[in-house]
């Protein structure tokens, strides 16, 4: 059994800082009165305990307080990333049976055409309050969230995150990070994020403060590394970059309290490390995924220059391995096993194992050298990462194949100086069909973060004797432009 997180720090720490948002501060007993209010309005409005609903808002410490609410109300939560469009969220709250979809005010006019129950942020805070027990524990296997992820085929899986999951990660983290009383988090990530919504079960397992900003903001967060109001971050490269070009603007450098900027989302440049020494900023590279409710591994500070590129080891709780090498430095498919990994996916995908005995199968290309210290070479090689956001291919072609003069689609990454990747998308099309068609025919359909930055006219695609897209050509014919 694990104790219910908001419930039991509160009992241990009821008066340390919880959670800062713009001008305003919560104590954790006063972050518990706030989201025990909203669970008991979530009763009135008929949801019982191992419901399955759909949570989208912004980055706001109104969402954090609903977040907590459907905890204490023993509810299922689907999050959604409020950066898909209609018909990608149409798709994720019908595989996903959610029982209703609870929304912020501003957001809400975005969802049309769903049979989904809808319940606006402000609805359930009009609602009366209805008294129920609260439990004290939960089962390591009760699911607390649910996370879409990008598949290869295209459509997105529901990823389960158990509080078992969500602990061992914590756990893992803060032995290899460390914790003192008066560490501040800073959190830019999006809450639908695992890496955001890791930092949440952070904060109550160890009593931290967390900083929330709705947006990233390079300016208000260099002053906050600046001043030494935060001491830990995390940041994908994109973000890391924009704050080093402020802080260099000011001929400033990290406050000496600022003790940790976690890095993920793909290796960090080294350019990118250089500079970071230059800024006393402590960068610590991090891999981890969906399927692991965050960290697997981290490089330590004290390596980052020594092991430049790496991942790091392995978290205390967690195992890696290189599928089928024999010797260290060997590439191969990355493996992971641990009590962080999920148990599984719903919907579609519901009956699809993520183990191949006892061992999750990342799709990532990589080694480990021979101290043990992974490196990553190709990114779920056909993955494309956009600052900091999985994009796939099939995603994008499955839509380019709904356009009705497209007779065959491919789309690999190419390389952007401030987003990491960007899509570039290699069309076999009827005659007439024109770029700006393309584009338009994708708004709407495809998150904006994933619309083709390029369509490319071409004859044919390159595929093998069985008719398989050779991706690995279009990247060459990018490299070529």
């Amino acid at each position: 059994m694990i104790p219910n997180w908001l419930i039991q720090r509160a009992y241990l720490t009821p008066n340390k800082i919880a959670l800062s948002f713009k001008n305003e501060t919560w104590t954790f007993a006063q972050f518990k009165e706030q989201a025990v209010t909203r669970a008991q309005k979530l009763r009135a409005n008929g949801f019982r305990q191992g419901d399955r609903i759909a949570l989208l808002g912004p980055s706001t410490a109104e969402m954090v307080f609903i977040i907590h609410a459907c905890m204490l109300a023993d509810l299922e939560i689907v999050m959604l990333n409020s950066r898909l469009t209609n018909e990608e969220l149409k798709y994720q709250l019908d595989d996903s049976d959610a029982s209703a979809l609870l929304v912020s005010d501003e957001l809400n006019k975005r969802i049309k055409g769903t049979n989904v129950r809808i319940l606006p942020f402000s609805s359930i805070n009009k609602s009366e309050v209805v008294p129920f027990d609260i439990q004290d524990s939960w089962q390591a296997d009760r699911t607390i969230t649910i996370m879409y992820t990008s598949g290869t085929t295209g459509f997105p899986k529901g990823v389960r995150q158990t509080a078992g999951n969500h602990v061992s990660s914590a756990l893992s983290s803060v032995l290899n990070l460390g914790l003192d009383e008066n560490d501040v988090w800073l959190c830019t990530m999006p809450l639908f994020h695992i890496s955001g919504f890791s930092i949440l079960v952070r904060s109550v397992l160890y009593g931290m403060e967390v900083r929330l900003y709705e947006k990233f903001d390079a300016s208000l967060v260099a002053d906050e590394i600046q001043k030494g109001t935060v001491t830990r971050m995390s940041v994908v490269s994109h973000t890391l970059d924009k704050v080093m070009q402020e802080l260099e603007k000011r001929d400033a450098i990290a406050h000496t309290t600022f003790k940790t900027m976690l890095a993920g989302g793909g290796p960090v440049p080294i350019d990118y490390l250089k500079r970071a020494t230059e800024l006393q900023i402590p960068i610590l590279q991090t891999y981890g995924m969906t399927e692991t409710s965050s960290q697997t591994a981290t490089l330590s500070a004290a390596d980052a220059l020594r092991k430049m590129g790496s991942a790091g080891k392995p978290l205390f709780f967690n195992h890696i391995k290189i599928n089928g090498i024999q010797n260290s430095g060997d590439k191969g498919e990355v493996y992971i096993r641990g009590p962080h990994v999920t148990p599984g996916y719903i919907g579609r995908f519901s009956d699809k194992t993520p183990l191949v005995d006892g061992w999750l199968p990342t799709g990532d290309i990589g080694y480990l050298d021979e101290e043990g210290y992974l490196y990553i070479v190709d990114r779920r090689s056909d993955l494309i990462i956009s600052g900091g956001e999985n994009i796939y291919p099939a995603e994008i072609e499955n839509v380019l194949f709904a356009h009705p003069g497209i007779r065959d689609a491919g789309v690999c990454g190419q390389e952007h100086p401030d987003w990491g990747s960007v899509p570039i998308a290699f069309v076999v099309a009827s005659d007439g069909v024109t770029e700006e068609e393309l584009a338009a025919h994708c708004e709407g359909r495809l998150a904006r973060y994933k619309m083709p930055k390029k369509f490319r006219f071409v004859d044919e695609l390159p595929r093998n004797a069985s008719n398989k897209l050779l991706r690995r050509e279009l990247k060459l014919w990018v490299d070529s432009e």
